[in-house]
């Protein structure tokens, strides 16, 4: 392709509206314009990206037996309602009605869809497994759209939906998702790390995130170096720690602490480390009950993991005016001890304590030389904190680690959470009837394409990985010169022969302007023709990621850049 007949509107300076590298990138590279919030147009580079990632997506679904159809957009609210994910999925969902006021809504995910469609289709066993997959436009009405495609209102997703006979066949199906997108990752070039993760929204008995590692990553994600073991910060398990020998028990005392109701503020003033304080959180729960949730002052709760302890699906922290009118203390002196009736819960990291501090319930009071048992009892000890940095691993070795991530993948074991509801079965051998066992499997296409770009980028611009590259190699002619252009178009002939996705930047501009435009675009390799070099019957190539540059006699041109393409390119599994 010509660069003077395409459409890439590229852009000098940073768009005051991104928040993200992959959003400036994507603008400046002419890749994406806005539309309205959350809602972008792909333009022809960026939609190059989408396509490579797609056929890859593809490539690998089929492999792994699955079966592409197309499922529609909208979707009626009878088969919400049937799930009860009408109400649940909440405000996200884009709900409409038609002219005769019928309720529809724009598909989010297509579990109530896809499981209507085997229910009216699949009667044995025989027609088992099967897994189908789709790859369409999703619709979330997100309450902040931001960081461009990466958290959109609209966006491409790859969604997948396996029906199993028993649960050992559905970890089969699971696992070769898995696998499958193991593949799918590394054949687009990608570093990622597969995670343990909450089933959120989707629902289901187990789930895991596949997260792309970039400093940027808006995810914390924890792992053991030594074992296998990764996990988002909502579902990250903790080992409680081991208790040492407990000190003596010292009498319980009221302190005043005027004005300090932070935890930075009380342990400034009592001289004391966070980790000796205890903070009181309550949380009103369904039925508008009260929680007490105990948490370290240098540890943060995990409303997830206390959320499916209670087995319950909202949670909100108490206001300052539902504290005020439960307790008798202002926000920042709740403590357990006098509290009305109610359900407490601690962290492990706090049963493990003796003479810690808490809120005294009342105004600028605070008790210390706390101790569970004598002074007050709790209800439960368990795991309700977010993980961090030097903590336990539940599976043993060394003390979890801590790195950012986006993530591009999600894979679920359902079981019977929407089959059982909807009435999807099958009959047996023996003429008996069971739920499917179900799992589903999800890519986001689009946010892989910005994920990529925030793993690999650097101050000039995008550093695209060779397969999902929108092109592989980039002329750039330094001059006007008749040689310079002759050489350049016999070079992009020769390539386009060759099988090799090629940019001719054949513009009537200066020579900085073409770099630049060429790194910020981010093609693999640039090929860059000049009077000096071909006087010298050479032409110098530059690796776009590293800045290695080649001179390359003029004449092996394209047998060595289409030789290096093809090599990484294979080099994929």
């Amino acid at each position: 392709m010509r660069l003077s007949q395409s459409f890439i509107p590229t852009m000098r300076q940073d768009p005051g509206e991104a928040e993200v590298v992959s959003h400036r990138l994507m603008l400046r590279a002419g890749m994406i314009r806005k539309v309205a919030a959350g809602i972008y147009s792909y333009l022809p580079l960026g939609l190059r990206v989408l396509r490579k990632i797609e056929t890859i997506v593809r490539e690998e679904m089929n492999r792994a037996g699955a079966q592409e159809l197309l499922l529609p957009i909208l979707s009626p609210a009878e088969l919400w309602k049937e799930t009860d994910r009408w109400d649940f999925y909440g405000k996200e969902l884009f709900r409409l009605q038609d002219r005769h006021e019928r309720d529809f809504c724009l598909g989010p995910t297509h579990e109530e869809v896809v499981t209507d469609l085997f229910r009216r289709e699949v009667r044995s066993y025989r027609q088992l497994p099967v897994t189908l997959y789709q790859i369409q436009t999703k619709f979330r009405d997100e309450i902040r759209p931001r960081f461009g495609i990466m958290r959109g209102r609209e966006f491409i997703m790859k969604d997948a939906y396996s029906f199993d006979q028993d649960e050992e066949g559905a970890k089969r199906s699971y696992q070769g998702m898995y696998n499958a997108y193991c593949r799918i990752f590394t054949r687009m070039g990608l570093q990622f790390r597969p995670v343990e993760a909450d089933t959120g929204l989707i629902g289901g008995i187990s789930s895991h995130e596949f997260m792309v590692l970039a400093n940027t990553g808006e995810e914390l994600i924890v792992f053991a170096p030594d074992t296998q073991y990764a996990a988002n910060v909502e579902r990250a398990e903790i080992a409680p720690p081991a208790i040492s020998e407990r000190e003596a028990k010292k009498p319980l005392e009221k302190v005043a602490t005027p004005n300090a109701k932070s935890v930075e503020e009380v342990c400034a003033f009592l001289d004391v480390s966070p980790c000796r304080l205890v903070k009181t959180l309550l949380y009103q729960t369904e039925n508008d009950a009260m929680t007490a949730v105990l948490i370290r002052g240098d540890h943060q709760a995990n409303e997830i993991k206390i959320q499916r302890y209670l087995g319950i699906h909202e949670l909100t922290l108490a206001t300052p005016e539902m504290i005020s009118r439960f307790t008798t203390a202002p926000i920042g002196f709740v403590g357990p001890i006098g509290l009305p009736k109610v359900r407490i819960l601690a962290d492990h990291a706090v049963a493990a304590l003796s003479n810690f501090i808490v809120g005294g319930n009342e105004p600028d009071m605070h008790l210390v030389h706390v101790n569970i048992d004598r002074d007050f009892t709790i209800d439960a000890i368990g795991d309700f904190r977010q993980a961090q940095a030097g903590d336990l691993s539940p599976r043993g070795g060394s003390p979890l680690q801590t790195a950012r991530g986006i993530e591009v993948g999600h894979v679920f074991m359902l079981g019977t959470k929407y089959s059982e509801k909807m009435g999807a079965t099958y009959l047996d051998a023996q003429g008996q009837t069971h739920p499917a066992i179900m799992g589903c499997y999800g890519i986001g296409v689009s946010r892989a394409a910005a994920a990529a770009i925030e793993q690999n980028h650097d101050e000039k611009g995008i550093c695209w990985p060779m397969p999902i590259a929108p092109f592989h190699a980039q002329i750039l002619p330094v001059t006007s010169s008749d040689e310079v252009r002759k050489t350049s178009d016999q070079i992009y002939t020769n390539l386009y022969q060759n099988g090799i996705e090629v940019l001719l930047d054949d513009r009537e501009e200066r020579g900085g302007v073409k770099f630049n435009d060429a790194d910020l675009i981010g093609i693999p390799f640039h090929v860059i023709v000049g009077d000096k070099g071909l006087a010298q019957n050479t032409i110098e190539i530059k690796d776009r990621k590293t800045g290695e540059k080649f001179h390359v006699p003029r004449e092996q041109v394209c047998e060595w850049i289409t030789d290096i393409v093809k090599k990484r390119l294979e080099s994929q599994p």
